[in-house]
């Protein structure tokens, strides 16, 4: 067995059922660490083909490491924990990819940078060799997401062809077992602080005889669930935020009375609309919190001092104290709109400033009640044991 220290890259396949292609993608690999004189291996994480593709990859001398479960992302995991080389180049068996022109990977690494991607926008993609829904919607809008999320300098969020320092990528306590690894890696990267940078490489119409394993519609849905998961901010804190200062502003201005802008006069109905605003504000702001306390406690979101200040500001003692403050503001509104009531034999009541009094009284007890349910939830999180596979940070 080689001794791990002594090789430098490990050019990793995943593999399902790529008896057609496996044997061209393996022999240009090996063409490639021939010509470049890098001392390396080919890996073949094999996710249970029952094509053979195990005995072409054995029968040209790679190394063969099985896995078991099932998913794109399963069958990574599996051959990076196998890996040897100090750098890991990963991509699918299907022929699409340039392995003979592995060079900018290496280069880039060898430099110093944790994640090299391969960007096929700017290398060139052959005709027919690309969806027509993934070149110009799929990639392209999860990309943008990506870069607006969480500021990565990555054109092509989803190129199969990607470079890594082996450690590093494995400090980050990858998880998922689909085709949400992609975007998993180059997330937790940049959220790590890991050092990105990406090359050109080339796509070409891939060699299989049969529908490749990507389903566009259900994978590009958990893609961007993921990015969301990761971004509780633009999910949920931004939007809260805006929603409850609007909520705010305008029930502070319709408190009083009817409020007239232009030939437009706002009203109970705006009031009613206004209270919504602000509970579903604040609803939003505090799931927004929960999602990030969580995603922290399991590891798949870095505490920061900007995040720990928040969770300061939303500590549970806080919200207990919050619920229990707006409640009984609530309770006092309610009880002087029932005593009024009362007052005229509870019939009908004309003064619409009793309307504002109960729709406020009401809007405080919901508040209230949205501020202990969040403590609770804060509570189970605060006790909860910590993920094992919390990530550490990069050397």
């Amino acid at each position: 067995m080689e001794n791990q220290n002594e090789l430098e890259l490990t050019i990793l396949m995943p593999c399902l059922n790529e008896a057609d292609t496996l044997a061209n993608c393996i022999q240009k690999a090996q063409s490639y660490l021939a010509r470049s004189g890098v001392i390396g291996e080919v890996l073949i994480a094999d996710n249970g083909s029952s094509d053979g593709s195990q005995d072409i990859a054995l029968r040209l001398g790679v190394r063969l490491e099985p896995v078991a479960e099932k998913g794109y992302g399963a069958a990574l995991l599996g051959g990076i924990r196998a890996a040897r080389g100090r750098y890991i180049i990963m991509g699918d068996a299907d022929d699409s990819y340039d392995f003979l022109n592995l060079e900018p990977f290496v280069e880039a690494l060898r430099a110093g940078k944790h994640l090299v991607m391969g960007n096929r926008f700017r290398g060139g993609i052959a005709p027919g060799a690309m969806p027509f829904l993934h070149k110009y919607l799929g990639n392209p809008a999860l990309s943008f997401l990506g870069r607006l999320f969480f500021a990565i300098p990555v054109g092509d969020f989803h190129c199969g062809l990607r470079g890594f320092h082996a450690e590093s990528i494995r400090s980050l306590g990858l998880c998922t077992i689909g085709m949400e690894f992609a975007s998993e890696m180059v997330v937790k990267s940049a959220l790590r602080g890991l050092v990105i940078a990406e090359v050109p490489t080339t796509l070409k119409k891939d060699g299989r005889n049969r529908k490749p394993h990507l389903r566009t519609w259900r994978d590009g849905w958990r893609h961007l669930c993921f990015l969301l998961m990761l971004a509780p901010a633009w999910l949920f804190t931004y939007p809260g935020l805006f929603l409850a200062a609007f909520g705010v502003l305008l029930t502070c201005l319709l408190s009083g009375g009817p409020l007239r802008l232009g030939g437009v006069e706002l009203d109970i109905k705006t009031f009613i609309f206004s209270a919504l605003s602000l509970l579903i504000g604040l609803q939003s702001l505090t799931i927004g919190e929960i999602v990030r306390q969580y995603s922290v406690k399991a590891g798949m979101l870095p505490p920061t001092g900007r995040t720990g200040c928040l969770e300061g500001f939303f500590s549970r003692d806080r919200l207990a104290l919050a619920s229990g403050f707006f409640f009984a503001i609530g309770l006092g509104m309610a009880g002087y709109c029932v005593a009024s009531w009362a007052g005229t034999g509870f019939g009908a009541l004309e003064d619409k400033f009793f309307e504002r009094m109960a729709i406020l009284a009401f809007t405080f007890m919901a508040a209230a009640l949205q501020f202990f349910h969040a403590a609770f939830i804060h509570e189970i999180l605060t006790d909860a044991p910590v993920t094992s596979g919390r990530a550490s940070p990069p050397e």
